[in-house]
């Protein structure tokens, strides 16, 4: 059987051992499936810490596989950390500083033109590539997702949806089939997880292997479960506030819809020979109730509480079930970690690290380089500015807001960021923030200012 091979040769390679760490060639590559949920607090499942929610599936599914508990986005918002994956690169040096808006001036990036992407990046190795749900990477045609490297797009080209129901945002309808307006009936979750499954009931016995992102909208703003699944959520935790059941009731939906998606690899004898990553964009937003557990803020703070996430990857009969690991990574990470898994190149532009020699129970150190965090954002609080942060070892250096001068912790000891320690380490300051001003010199070099705004 194809699995049982394939472990076979991959308990050869963990013997032999290799300096690329590259699994050794197969008729049968892995099917690959991303699935990335929007502002999923770092607290916000019972495999991470929730007492009063229920995400059974998703559990399930990291039970199967290695758990994350180190695992950062790359930037604390949305279009940053998925350009991030798409890229393999630090946002800000694929044009992508800030959240991609449908008013220019307000929109904080545009996708460099010409990168590789992990979409193309497959399709050389043979996969057949699709995206399905939120996008959020473009919104004129040469940034749509056909244009970007995947076959097939079925999803949400913009940022958030003012209605889970009605699909719209300012006023546009930004749902596509490929370049085809549509204009579907239902909530946006259900949608994303029925075409899902229509993905991979008709790919399941292609010869040639698949690869899925699947990003979710849910539980981005606004709060909207479907009412039955409020309604069950206010009958279990009746001491649950209404802004909290609300939330808990949006993803316990999400995890609902991940369920139906592993029945259907089941159904379809795709789960033996698919690998399945899951993760989040950011973390969650505490004003609508997110829990990020024992983490200071959330969303749009350089602080742990926005940018750490929970992640796993399964992989049958190759990881096994019930792992976890504490080694630091990052979302550009994916990137190259995917490539290696497909037994392609990885371009010589990507910055992320191969995760695979940690999949496959190798000794790796990952948090031997510095991690970058950077943030443009408008409005009166940001005024067009950037908010940075830098992490090496245990230390984080960091500015949460423009305005404010940067701040020193060390995550080891504090790990709540509760003491700044810039006047006590001087040296640490000047070390950290010589560096973090390189970072920021390179992405300055970038353009990303949208075209609508350029030729104006």
């Amino acid at each position: 059987m194809r699995p049982m091979k394939y472990r076979f040769f991959c308990l050869a390679f963990l013997l032999i051992g290799s300096a690329a760490f590259t699994p050794p060639l197969r008729a049968n590559p892995p099917n690959i499936i991303v699935i990335m949920a929007d502002d999923l607090g770092y607290g916000d499942l019972s495999s991470y810490g929730a007492e009063d929610l229920q995400s059974p599936h998703i559990d399930q599914l990291i039970k199967r596989g290695l758990k994350f508990t180190e695992f950062y986005a790359n930037c604390p918002v949305c279009s940053p950390t998925r350009a991030s994956f798409i890229s393999g690169r630090y946002p800000e040096l694929v044009g992508v500083p800030g959240v991609i808006r449908t008013h220019p001036e307000n929109s904080w990036g545009e996708l460099s033109l010409g990168i590789p992407t992990v979409a193309s990046q497959l399709k050389k190795a043979g996969y057949q590539t699709a995206l399905i749900g939120k996008w959020h990477l473009g919104l004129t045609e040469p940034h749509w997702p056909n244009n970007r490297g995947f076959d097939y797009f079925h999803g949400w080209l913009g940022d958030m949806m003012d209605d889970y129901y009605t699909h719209r945002r300012h006023g546009i309808n930004y749902m596509r089939r490929n370049t085809v307006t549509i204009d579907p009936q239902g909530h946006a979750t259900d949608l994303f997880t029925q075409w899902s499954c229509d993905y991979l009931r008709q790919h399941a016995n292609d010869e040639e292997p698949f690869f899925l992102s699947l990003c979710y909208n849910a539980p981005h703003t606004p709060i909207q479960p479907p009412p039955s699944w409020l309604k069950k959520v206010q009958q279990r935790e009746p001491k649950t506030s209404v802004k909290r059941a609300k939330l808990i009731a949006l993803i316990e939906h999400m995890d609902d819809g991940i369920g139906k998606i592993l029945t259907t690899l089941n159904q379809t004898g795709l789960s033996d020979n698919t690998v399945i990553i899951f993760t989040s964009d950011n973390g969650g937003q505490l004003n609508v109730g997110a829990n990020n557990g024992n983490l200071r803020d959330g969303k749009q703070s350089m602080y742990e509480g926005g940018l750490k996430v929970p992640t796993c990857i399964v992989w049958s009969n190759i990881i096994p079930g019930n792992t976890s690991t504490d080694h630091r990574a990052l979302t550009m990470d994916i990137f190259p970690t995917l490539c290696q898994i497909a037994e392609t190149d990885i371009p010589d532009t990507v910055e992320g690290i191969s995760l695979l020699p940690t999949l496959l129970g190798k000794d790796q150190i990952t948090d031997d380089r510095d991690f970058f965090y950077h943030r443009r954002e408008g409005g009166t609080r940001y005024g067009g500015f950037t908010t940075n942060a830098i992490r090496r070892g245990d230390w984080k250096l960091l500015r949460n807001s423009p305005f404010s001068p940067l701040e020193l912790y060390n995550i080891k000891t504090d790990p709540l960021e509760l003491t700044d320690l810039a006047k006590k380490n001087p040296q640490q300051f000047r070390d950290l923030s010589a560096a973090l001003r390189v970072q920021i010199q390179r992405g300055g070099a970038v353009p990303w200012q949208p075209t609508q705004l350029k030729s104006q």
